[in-house]
């Protein structure tokens, strides 16, 4: 049955103002939802009310405690709907219930982490160099704008809402047109949880239209995005007219290093979960396992045996590990990848086409692939697939690896696995990466910043230090010199 999904506008549940479209399940491609597309007029109403609401005592003049209570029951409220929340983001893009389950934990957890960060947040009284008193303070930007994917929708939206709402902003979203559901449920709940009306705002519907309009508004002093490289370059290029920060975590074509020593019980656990899991639909995902020849053919035995285990199917099953690909479109892009992987000469050992029968037939379902045989400089080691496709390359030599593995014009992430702490260290330090995993993968932290460098992105989320981002700095000088200062004379 399709559910007609009305959204948050300017303190308002209604219909947006633009056409109808509909929301498809990717496991069997059911309509699951209706809802209206927002409008450039829809954008500046909601920007506008954001305005007016955070500038109303009932949001400006909290103490940080009190922000801090709403925050903390916006997480009780995520928690009390745990279960109904997961369902629901399974139905929005298709993904295991083990793992939305997972992701809706981590959005309360944002809350609940943000919530302490906010009422423990000091500003600073800085040494004086003079007869006066210095200090620095943090207010907030005023309404800012979040533009968040499909791939894992309530945990990106709280990495967002709940930082921006400890810092006192208003805040706009424009979630992907075809996994809008999230961040109409966590208004709600916002709503619910004691977040003024007009402080935050839905708009589902085309990045094109909505969100360019959201990064142009004169009023949005700051844009958080999530997504693709290419439309995070175009909203740096439209923020620098407006002279905005953005904070900016894109694509990645994340190495993963499997040195001699490695433990490969791990190492193989590892790389099957960090390029799997989420059927590879995650920036972060070790798409290139850089393996080391002496070890290579013992861990491509092991790797295949674990590939073939993988329990590709229904994402609402327990047991399931990968479920369908988010529609067929982006299956027909993945698809297009290997083909383009075996022109240049790779072989494919494991995949490298869709399950067949049941349900397979009906949904966006692609097997785990696994190809060897190219070099790094391979298009489709260079490019983001964004898919379930591993390239396995040998290595030999650590400065040679090195060189491969930054060879790529994105640095989000990267793993090692090896028993020497000294070269963990070593390597990790030479990775042009945000961040390094080593004898793990895919692990996250609320408490410690995530981003990446090059063309992966700018800024961080996460972190105490997270709030900062949605702040001005603004420095206070106190005169405590008796007499008048002396240059006028006096």
């Amino acid at each position: 049955m399709t559910q007609h999904l009305q959204t948050f506008i300017a303190g308002r549940w209604r219909d947006a103002s633009g056409p109808q479209y509909s929301t498809e399940y990717p496991a069997d491609g059911s309509t699951v939802a209706s809802l209206h597309a927002a409008t450039v007029a829809d954008v500046d109403e909601a920007v506008q009310a954001a305005e007016h609401a955070r500038l109303q005592p009932s949001w400006a003049n909290l103490k940080r405690h009190e922000r801090a209570g709403i925050l903390h029951r916006i997480a009780a409220g995520i928690r009390a709907r745990g279960e109904e929340l997961a369902q629901l983001q399974r139905l929005d893009n298709g993904k295991p219930i083990s793992e939305t389950r997972a992701l809706v934990a981590s959005a309360a957890g944002t809350f609940q982490f943000f919530a302490a960060a906010c009422e423990t947040w000091e500003d600073t009284l800085t040494p004086a160099r003079g007869d006066y008193l210095t200090m620095s303070v943090h207010e907030p930007l005023g309404v800012v704008g979040a533009i968040t994917p499909w791939n894992s929708p309530i945990a990106s939206e709280a990495q967002k809402m709940a930082p921006a709402l400890a810092a006192g902003c208003a805040m706009v979203f424009k979630p992907a047109e075809i996994t809008p559901r999230m961040a109409i449920e966590l208004a709600k709940i916002a709503q619910q949880a004691g977040v003024p009306d007009g402080i935050i705002s839905v708009l589902p519907g085309k990045g094109s239209v909505v969100g360019d309009a959201l990064v142009k508004h004169p009023l949005i002093q700051r844009i958080a995005f999530t997504g693709g490289t290419s439309v995070g370059l175009g909203i740096q290029r439209l923020a620098a007219e407006k002279l905005m920060p953005t904070s900016l975590e894109l694509g990645g074509k994340s190495p993963t290093i499997v040195c001699a020593d490695a433990d490969l019980d791990h190492a193989v656990a590892g790389v099957l979960f960090g390029i799997f899991s989420s059927s590879g639909e995650s920036c972060i995902a070790g798409s290139r396992a850089f393996v080391h020849a002496s070890v290579y053919d013992e861990f491509k035995r092991r790797l295949l045996a674990g590939v073939q285990a993988l329990r590709v199917g229904d994402p609402a099953d327990e047991r399931t590990q990968m479920g369908p690909l988010v529609n067929l479109g982006h299956r027909a892009s993945v698809e297009r990848y290997v083909a383009l992987g075996v022109q240049e000469g790779g072989r494919v050992l494991f995949g490298g086409k869709r399950p067949e029968g049941g349900l397979f037939d009906r949904g966006s379902y692609y097997l785990p692939t696994v190809i060897e045989g190219l070099p790094n400089t391979a298009q489709m080691c260079q490019e983001e697939i964004f898919g379930p496709v591993l390239a396995l390359l040998p290595w030999h030599d650590e400065a040679d690896l090195l060189a491969q593995c930054n060879d790529n014009v994105y640095g989000l992430a990267s793993g090692i696995w090896t028993r020497d702490y000294k070269a963990a260290w070593r390597i990790g330090s030479a990775l042009k990466t945000g961040t390094v995993w080593i004898n793990t993968y895919k692990l996250f932290s609320v408490s410690t910043p995530f981003g990446g460098v090059k063309l992966s992105g700018t800024g961080r989320e996460k972190g105490r230090l997270g709030i900062l981002e949605y702040t001005s700095q603004k420095s206070f000088y106190w005169g405590l010199n008796e007499n008048p200062l002396p240059w006028a004379g006096a």
